[in-house]
């Protein structure tokens, strides 16, 4: 019998190449990731179950910890999701899904909300997971003590109560129509109670897997949790941290780990033709930040802002930084794939003219800035600095950049330095985005922006159950973050990654953060 020839044989055929496919793929509203699984002339093969996965991380510290509150990177998101899971999660399509829970309901006005706990559930020590669990675990992320990167979320939860063993009950001040949504956030996972309070110290937790071994900035070890109400195809995951992207390509060509997120883009093509090894992306919600810190010298100046936004070349930073694996950002997070995002709102255009205008407004014609930055930010952040030093330059615009260590930058640059780069993956609402990134008093507001017009429209937003008058909401919102915010964003990033042909997949990859929403522990298997 002939062999039937797959979609990507037959356009190869016809004389179209893998880049032309993939582009037409998406053209058609295919990820990229499934774009290139559809040129691949063999069928992926059935999820089968047993295997070790061995990965590759950038995004490790030494300073990592348990507490899931500062978490920052794909490292420890990775092993939350897998270890310990959330009340709600986004699933591969996009949509919200149980976990914990299993169901929950609201009152009118969306004040009150009660998540029924799934029958079953229990942690990698055999207890049962309760509501008292619960309970603890959202207070860890409540009060004016909690630094954790979910505090925006609880800002109106005025109260957290048990109705019985298996229900919660979370009172909010005013409603929120998306605050299941809110609770995917991987800060908010679940971990036993103990004498009241969340014990994120143990490992415990009701996921897939359980944490055999922790070693910050080295490695994790998961093995299947044999009491976990989640299945999983793996038997085993070991993620190492290997912050420098050179030695995760050599990694994963000499055949020590089985997958990597964050190759070199310069080189990514080079990488892909390797024997065995495929490189995939998808366009999803993650973006490069360049926030300045609005109550800090220079940058309480608007116009200052302004110049800086305009003294960067984001076309040639996409063309020549990035090689085209994303789309041109303008200086908001909410990216083409939220719901509602704005596309009526254009991104700004190179212009050193009128940079120097707003210089000359601000008073600060040979304008003098120092810029933290280290390749642990995101692929291409040096690059980037260079780049945009060269041609802000042509502005009037000196910038310093300040090389920092990759190890403990999350915790000794981000949020500590005047401006630096950094990244954020993007987040499960535009509310849930713009609460913990850009409103007023939120510990993660990476530029302490605080607009009273926005902070107006955010609140009305999560009042407002009609998408049409949503929709006006968070576009007007989108236009006030990129004229007045202090962060630069020059990229919408898609999220790339390389793996090795044993490691396989589902087509569709969820987009709320790479490497499948970070659960590729729990939704990849090996052939």
């Amino acid at each position: 019998m002939k062999k039937k020839k797959s979609v990507g044989e037959t356009a190869a055929a016809a004389g179209t190449t893998r880049r032309e496919f993939i582009s037409a793929a998406a053209g058609l509203g295919v990820a990229a990731a499934a774009g290139t699984a559809l040129w691949a002339p063999e069928a992926k093969a059935a999820p089968t179950k047993g295997g070790h996965l061995r990965v590759g991380l950038a995004g490790g510290s030494t300073s990592d910890s348990l507490d899931p509150s500062p978490w920052a990177d794909t490292f420890m998101v990775a092993v939350g999701f897998a270890t310990r899971g959330n009340l709600t999660e986004v699933g591969a399509d996009g949509t919200l899904k149980p976990e914990i829970a299993e169901s929950w309901e609201s009152s009118a006005g969306a004040t009150v909300w009660r998540f029924k706990l799934r029958k079953g559930a229990q942690f990698s020590n055999g207890k049962s997971v309760s509501a008292e669990d619960v309970i603890a675990s959202l207070n860890l992320h409540r009060g004016d003590k909690s630094k954790s990167g979910a505090k925006a979320v609880f800002e109106t939860v005025t109260d957290i109560k048990a109705d019985g063993r298996d229900v919660v009950v979370v009172t909010l001040s005013s409603g929120t129509v998306d605050f299941p949504d809110a609770l995917s956030d991987h800060h908010i996972c679940v971990v036993p109670a103990k004498d009241g309070e969340a014990d994120f110290r143990s490992g415990v937790g009701a996921g897939p897997y359980l944490l055999e071994t922790f070693e910050p900035g080295v490695r994790a070890i998961l093995k299947r949790n044999p009491n976990s109400y989640k299945s999983a195809y793996l038997d085993s995951v070991e993620i190492i941290s290997v912050a420098d992207v050179v030695a995760r390509q050599a990694a994963l060509t000499s055949g020590r780990v089985d997958l990597i997120n964050r190759p070199d883009l310069k080189t990514s093509n080079l990488l892909a033709r390797r024997p065995g090894i495929r490189v995939e992306e998808t366009a999803g919600r993650l973006h490069y930040s360049l926030p300045m810190n609005t109550k800090v010298g220079a940058f309480t100046n608007k116009d200052v802002r302004a110049a800086l936004k305009l003294g960067i070349d984001r076309e040639m930073l996409l063309k020549t930084i990035f090689s085209g694996h994303g789309s041109i950002g303008n200086d908001q997070p909410i990216t083409p794939a939220y719901r509602f995002h704005n596309p009526k709102l254009a991104p700004r255009t190179y212009d050193p003219d009128k940079a120097r205008f707003h210089l000359k407004q601000a008073g600060q014609e040979n304008l003098s800035v120092d810029f933290h930055v280290a390749d642990a930010a995101f692929n291409g952040a040096v690059d980037l600095a260079v780049l945009f030093q060269q041609r802000a330059a042509k502005a009037g615009i000196n910038i310093n950049i300040v090389r920092e260590p990759s190890d403990g930058y999350w915790t000794n640059v981000a949020r500590k330095k005047p401006w630096y780069a950094s990244y954020w993956s993007g987040r499960a609402t535009e509310d849930l985005m713009f609460s913990v990134a850009y409103s007023e008093g939120s510990p993660w507001n990476d530029s302490r922006w605080s607009n009273a017009e926005f902070n107006k429209l955010l609140v009305a937003a999560r009042l407002e159950s009609n998408d049409a008058k949503r929709r006006e909401l968070y576009y007007e919102m989108q236009r006030i973050c990129s004229d007045d915010s202090g962060a630069i964003i020059p990229i919408n990033a898609n999220s790339v990654f390389a793996l090795t042909g044993k490691v396989q997949h589902e087509q569709k990859l969820a987009g709320n953060w790479e490497l499948d929403g970070a659960r590729f522990a729990e939704r990849w298997w090996m052939a």
